[in-house]
């Protein structure tokens, strides 16, 4: 970066200290603070008010008295998107899993000759760690390095701190290219639909939908009931992805994250799945979606979500 571009990037923190102070948070010395502190000083920066543990009432409140009271080690497994496949494929079977083309300590081991034309890398600790290769002979090796390399030197943890990540094994793994041809012709076409199952003391009574997560700038995300009712509130940060369509497999879908989900004590998790041509695929497990701290819109909304979840030891 030029000396500009760094007197700019300082005086837009100068300008805006809560934009400062969520910066601050994100550095190693903020790691000595206590992870409740942590939490109170990020969630009254997020929201601009303060954090109640002792009658925690939104969602918001709620996710983080679960982050810092319900510590099972098994939700570290759950969380690691190599492990997490096993497990899932104990309870379901390997048909609802996508195949992996290999799991590596470092970049440096990936053997790419030996994978297709067209594959995904994910890193298996953290979220953002995604490379897709779409066509191997246009594929830019190096620019992915740099992005794995990164993500792998990360503990995901210290973002928000979620307990689950905090031990998981950075590793890389390769999985099979996913693209939904049924969604018609044109570029958007490529970008997967996730159907995301809030489940709140064990039930299903949300919908996440959300399309074209790999680019941030065009992705949309809307709320659903589970019989595909567009919910009043969204996310700030997204587009509203309107008019979802209910796929033909949502039974299937819906069965088999209340067969996961059934497998978890815990009173909120959030199971991923995806409906490519018409088949049903897991795609991951999260106990605290955006780390707890979903934006939204009207914020009204994240008491209303939170009147859902009952905290059973709070």
């Amino acid at each position: 970066m030029s000396a500009n571009g760094i007197v700019r990037k300082l005086k837009k923190y100068l300008c805006e200290p809560r934009r400062l102070m969520l910066l601050l948070l994100s550095t190693k010395p903020a790691r000595l603070l206590p992870d409740k502190a942590f939490l109170k000083a990020r969630y009254r920066l997020t929201f601009g008010k303060k954090l109640d543990l002792d009658e925690p009432a939104s969602f918001s409140e709620k996710l983080q008295w679960l982050k810092l009271y319900d510590r099972k080690p098994e939700y570290t497994r759950m969380v690691d998107k190599y492990e997490a496949k096993e497990y899932v494929a104990d309870i379901v079977g390997d048909e609802y899993i996508i195949p992996t083309l290999g799991v590596w300590e470092s970049f440096d081991e990936i053997d790419f000759s030996a994978l297709p034309e067209a594959f995904v890398l994910k890193c298996t600790h953290d979220s953002g760690g995604l490379v897709m290769c779409r066509d191997k002979s246009a594929f830019d090796e190096e620019a992915a390095r740099k992005k794995i390399e990164k993500c792998m030197k990360n503990n995901y943890f210290w973002h928000c701190r979620e307990w689950p990540y905090k031990d998981v094994h950075p590793r890389i793994i390769a999985e099979q290219y996913m693209e939904d041809e049924s969604l018609g012709a044109g570029s958007d076409c490529r970008g997967l639909t996730d159907y995301k199952f809030f489940f709140f003391n064990g039930e299903p009574k949300l919908l996440y939908v959300s399309k074209g997560l790999e680019d941030h700038a065009t992705a949309g995300i809307s709320f659903y009931d589970m019989d595909m009712n567009e919910m009043p509130y969204h996310r700030s940060d997204f587009k509203p992805f309107h008019n979802a369509v209910l796929p033909d497999n949502y039974s299937e879908m819906k069965e088999i994250a209340c067969r996961i989900a059934d497998s978890i004590d815990s009173d909120f998790v959030r199971i991923d799945m995806y409906s490519i041509l018409g088949r049903t695929y897991f795609s991951e497990i999260t106990f605290s979606p955006c780390g707890g701290m979903i934006p939204f819109e009207p914020v009204s909304a994240d008491r209303d979500v939170g009147a859902l979840l009952t905290l059973s030891k709070a």
